[in-house]
């Protein structure tokens, strides 16, 4: 059994993301690859005490980057939308 901070791996913040967060009270974070959206919502409810009525997921895939000679690749990761209950807000994206 994973732990909660094990599953969230931070916010992800982004002109896009804030604008989520402030038109539908949704949430965006990087998650562990393995974790279910059931894990995801336990995570955030338990770390942030707010009541989260659903989730989201999506896998990001690698990029393929190249900086002068050297090429290679992004890596790929989890990404959850969370969105909360009416009146609830993580104080953590606050700026």
């Amino acid at each position: 059994m994973t732990k909660a901070f094990d599953i969230i791996q931070g916010p992800i913040i982004t002109e896009k993301t804030m604008a989520l967060k402030e038109s539908y009270n949704k949430y965006t974070f990087k998650v562990l690859k393995t974790a279910n959206k059931i894990e995801i919502k336990n995570a955030v409810e338990q770390i942030f005490n707010v009541k989260v009525l659903s989730v989201n997921t999506i896998n990001v895939l690698p990029k393929h980057k190249r900086v002068g000679q050297h090429e290679g690749y992004t890596p790929a990761y989890k990404k959850a939308i969370c969105k909360l209950a009416d009146g609830q807000k993580i104080d953590a994206f606050e700026i």
